[in-house]
């Protein structure tokens, strides 16, 4: 693949950030004013007890109710943004377990990050390791004073200099492309969204198993509500599904660049790509939990189950490409 050069694909990341940040909110809002109309249209807006499914919309209340819960919708979610936006870093170490690796712990790795980022020309990143026999890597981070590249201690008992050189060339090529920084705003939009979904699902739930009351009353009341929690999440699982594809798209893409720009950074893309298939005979941090975190991994844990009979579905829902493609371009070079 050919690479399009670092200040494109800068300058796309920069782009794709800024449509992602345009994006969430109008698909947010739009979510609610949706859900304000189907409220409406089933007879259970204004405090309803009863359930009308097919009556008008009342469309001055949808938007009367729309224009109210709007600075609430917008105060939440852009507190909960900066305040994730700013403790990403925190998130992603406590997901995976790193821990800040000092230089007189392992120079090796230190002489060699120094060596590359003064060819890159760029900072010095913060150096993390998970102590995890398995092989891996990723790089994090919004900016200079968070950028982090992090790797697992099997990667360095198993990689010789050249293979890990030419992956630490490869997180650092994430960081200088920004891709780090889209992949945060991904990750907490759809977290976001996952969230609000996990919400709605425990209160369906939480209504659904309360018998406390039997009253006629009730009862349509309690069904009125019901209708409104599964229209919720019904209108989150259409956003989460819109938020999930755009990370895909992402993914996929960024590591074929990062894979061209590190083979480009090293100078040895046979390196990488030999350091690519010794990781994938045995991918580490397989025990994190979050698959948004998981998408930062130069090999996903579960990347390679598509060479083992998944189908052709599954692997349209994969965040990272195939790896044996990926080192069949690096050994093109």
């Amino acid at each position: 693949m050919k690479y399009v050069g670092m200040y494109t694909q800068v300058s796309r990341n920069n782009r794709l950030t800024f449509f992602l940040l345009l994006m969430f909110p109008i698909l947010l809002l739009s979510m609610v004013w949706l859900y304000l109309v189907l409220l409406s249209y089933c007879g259970i807006e204004d405090n309803s007890k009863y359930i009308d499914v097919g009556s008008d919309v009342n469309w001055a209340s949808v938007n009367k109710d729309f224009l109210c819960s709007l600075p609430w919708v917008v105060g939440i979610v852009g507190v909960w943004f900066i305040i994730a936006y700013f403790f990403n870093a925190w998130m992603v170490k406590k997901a995976t377990g790193a821990k800040p690796l000092e230089r007189r712990e392992n120079p090796r790795v230190y002489n060699i990050v120094e060596n590359l980022t003064m060819t890159a020309g760029m900072d010095m990143p913060k150096i993390n390791i998970v102590d995890d026999p398995q092989l891996n890597a990723f790089a994090s981070g919004i900016d200079r004073k968070s950028y982090t590249v992090t790797v697992t201690k099997g990667l360095l008992n198993v990689l010789n200099d050249e293979e890990l050189e030419g992956v630490i060339a490869h997180e650092l090529t994430h960081i200088r492309n920004r891709d780090t920084r889209l992949l945060i705003t991904s990750i907490i939009f759809v977290g976001i969204i996952t969230t609000v979904m996990n919400v709605c699902i425990r209160s369906l739930y939480w209504i659904t198993s309360d018998d406390s009351s039997s009253s006629s009353d009730d009862d349509d009341n309690k069904g009125g509500v019901l209708l409104a929690f599964l229209i919720a999440i019904i209108l989150c699982l259409i956003a989460y599904v819109f938020a999930i594809m755009t990370r895909f798209a992402i993914s996929r893409k960024r590591e074929y660049m990062a894979d061209a720009g590190g083979a480009e950074l090293c100078g040895n893309p046979r390196a990488l790509a030999s350091a690519l298939r010794k990781i994938s005979d045995k991918p580490g941090l397989d025990k994190v939990k979050r698959d948004d975190v998981a998408q930062l991994f130069i090999i996903h844990p579960q990347g390679l189950k598509g060479k083992r009979g998944w189908s052709f579905f599954a692997s349209l829902f994969s965040t990272h490409p195939d790896t044996e493609e990926r080192i069949k371009i690096l050994e093109q070079f």
